[in-house]
């Protein structure tokens, strides 16, 4: 019997190592009558908590209770557990031995802060957001990138046959709001409700397949910031309290003495300002409402030991510094004095207060999938969160705090990147050269935009927009390497009756270095595309595509279709042709498919030409066909389509 016995206060004492290696005991001598196997396993699973250290002293002080009545209420939460069927699954990397701590936690408050349940799990449902756009001013190039990056990580996986939503819309509250709808003599709603309008339509106009616009001022949303607020609230993270700071309006955030500078204005006059924006800060003091962030650093570690939680990898080094330094975890204030900002939500606590606008913004994540209704769950934690990185830390530190502090999961991934200058300089009002999507869409088009956008940046560095860089883009690309292709198999002098052989029948005929290699291409873009595309790397995508396609046209001159259309009557010279027919349109065809997440209009217009059904548009479509099993039909013929008409962009 003696083997079987475990001594309880050795046991309490084990669970008590702190970082420091100090042990604490307890004064009871008590024996647990386990079996050792059993309590070992305990044991060993809790060391492995990634919480474990920071919670083992409190852990300690709850088990002042028999050993038995311990084991009794961990067997019965064990059976509970089970019971439960619409938690999802939890994550194996971070299980947090729910059976022993949530036994032990029931009793008080510290349960909220340590039953995490991070999913790490494959799942059927994506979802895709960006941020929502504030309305202090009108769409430029820089919120059109952000929309088209997200909609087209959202339709690539819309491909792969995931049930996949993107979210958009925009942010309209604050104390910049006001100042920008009085300095346009509007009324703040009116005026919000023109700003909203202009976004709207920039996503319609640029083909971003949003499934909800949401705007925070609509009653949907002002009652899930409640909830959410609420259950904050009722858990112990919000507080009443004075706060005094420099506030920055135009970047709508309280600001340590770390992140003012002081410089010249244009009078001469020393200011203060942001050291990261250059934005004037005021010094404010008030009561108001604060959330506890001191409390929630060790959880963002925790959250960051997945390196996908924030990319690409420079961004995630430079939260992973700001969260490991810790400075930015001073306990924040999330509520405004009504008769200093009151254009906003109100606190549901307090009618003198309004909700800070980057509290009630990020809810909207969770507003769209009907929060704080149960159905939120079916697509909840966001897969991808397309932001700037300008709002990294309000992303990166108070969004997954807030969310932990609720008991909700945080993001699988924020996509953070970098901004746009403008012919080299930076996009700015003083600079007078901030461009507008709409204007640009009329010089370019709204799919020649978005290709060049996508084409030209890369996230962790600025990309450069330059006119005589985008004609020459959109000219080589879509209208020379890909459109001329397609024109030239197609036009009357070598397919005069616009046949579109199928590429199984004539996938042997071609012998040539030339034909080979783009065979070769064209059997590895499928992989290469996906691969660049999972890890958000667009514009390496294109590079595969652009590639492949300059292998077309390379075999296609060099088995001069137009000097075997005179031969015709020869059935070799005639089976030729159509090898080089099929192959340069099969290249057409699969480049197509690859490139409609990033020009989805101008994408579908060639498919249809190309006489594709909807139904053959998935990703495993883009494998090529002489390389199925099935085929089709041995022909089909192309009917009068004016695609080409759109896809050449005039020269100055």
């Amino acid at each position: 019997m003696a083997a079987s016995i475990l001594s309880y206060s050795k046991y309490v004492k084990l669970l008590g190592c702190f970082r420091n290696n100090q042990i604490f005991s307890v004064t009871s001598k008590r024996s647990i009558m386990a079996t050792r196997p059993r309590l070992e396993k305990v044991l060993e699973t809790l060391q492995k908590n990634p919480y474990y250290e920071k919670y083992s002293q409190k852990i300690a002080k709850l088990q002042q209770t028999s050993p038995e009545e311990f084991l009794e209420r961990v067997s019965e939460n064990e059976r509970k557990i089970q019971e439960e069927k619409e938690i999802p699954a939890l994550s194996q990397s971070v299980n947090l031995s729910r059976t022993i701590f949530s036994t032990l936690c029931q009793q008080n408050r510290f349960q909220r802060e340590i039953c995490r349940n991070y999913s790490s799990s494959t799942r059927n449902n994506k979802y895709i957001t960006t941020p929502i756009f504030y309305v202090n001013d009108v769409p430029h190039i820089g919120h059109l990138y952000t929309a088209a990056l997200a909609d087209t990580i959202a339709r690539f996986n819309s491909m792969l046959g995931y049930e996949t939503i993107l979210s958009t819309g925009t942010d309209e509250h604050g104390m910049k709001v006001e100042r920008a709808a009085l300095k346009n003599k509007l009324p703040t709603d009116k005026y919000c409700d023109k700003i909203s309008l202009s976004f709207k339509s920039m996503c319609d106009t640029f083909n971003i397949e949003y499934y909800d616009f949401i705007r925070t001022t609509e009653n949907r949303h002002r009652e899930a910031v409640h909830h959410f607020w609420n259950r904050l609230y009722e858990r112990g993270h919000i507080y009443s309290g004075k706060y005094s700071g420099w506030y920055c309006v135009s970047d709508e955030a309280f600001l340590s003495n770390d992140e003012i500078i002081e410089k010249k204005n244009d009078k001469g006059e020393l200011v203060k300002v942001s050291l990261e924006s250059g934005h004037l800060v005021e010094w404010y003091e008030e009561e108001n409402f604060k959330f506890r962030l001191s409390a929630f650093q060790d959880d963002l570690k925790h959250w960051l030991k997945n390196e996908n939680a924030v990319r690409p990898e420079k961004f995630y080094k430079i939260l992973s510094n700001w969260v490991n330094e810790g400075s930015v975890f001073q306990d924040l204030s999330i509520s405004r004095p009504k008769n200093r900002v009151s254009w906003g939500i109100q606190t549901p606590n307090d009618d003198t207060q309004n909700i800070y606008v980057w509290f009630d913004a990020l809810i909207n994540y969770l507003t769209i999938l009907g929060y704080p209704n149960e159905k939120y769950k079916q697509f909840w934690p966001p897969s991808i969160q397309v932001i700037g990185k300008d709002i990294l830390k309000f992303h990166g530190i108070f969004w997954p705090s807030f969310l932990i502090a609720a008991g909700y999961e945080p993001p699988e991934t924020l996509l953070c990147h970098s901004h746009w200058t403008v012919e080299g300089e930076k996009m700015s009002k003083s600079n007078m050269n901030v461009v507008s999507p709409f204007d640009a869409a009329s010089q370019y088009s709204p799919e020649g935009l978005r290709y060049f956008l996508l084409r030209n940046s890369v996230t962790y560095k600025d990309s450069n927009f330059c006119e005589n860089t985008v004609r020459l883009n959109l000219n080589a690309d879509l209208a020379d390497n890909l459109g001329n292709l397609v024109r030239r198999c197609t036009g009357d002098i070598i397919n005069p009756s616009k046949e579109i052989p199928n590429p199984k029948l004539f996938s042997n005929v071609l012998k040539s270095e030339k034909a080979l290699e783009l065979k070769r291409n064209l059997e590895s873009l499928k992989l290469t595309a996906e691969k660049n595309y999972e890890s958000l790397n667009i514009h390496h995508t294109v590079d595969a595509v652009m590639t492949t396609l300059h292998s077309a046209n390379q075999m296609f001159d060099y088995h001069k279709p137009w000097t075997l259309r005179k031969n015709i009557s020869d059935p070799k010279i005639a089976n030729e042709l159509k090898a080089v027919i099929s192959l340069s349109l099969e290249s057409a065809r699969i480049s197509a498919l690859v490139l409609h997440p990033i020009i989805p209009k101008m994408t579908s217009d060639l498919l249809d030409f190309l006489q594709v059904p909807r139904e053959n548009r998935t990703w495993q479509d883009t494998i090529p066909i002489y390389m199925e099993t099935l085929s089709n039909d041995d022909r089909h013929y192309i009917k009068d389509c004016k695609f080409f008409e759109k896809i050449r962009i005039a020269k100055k």
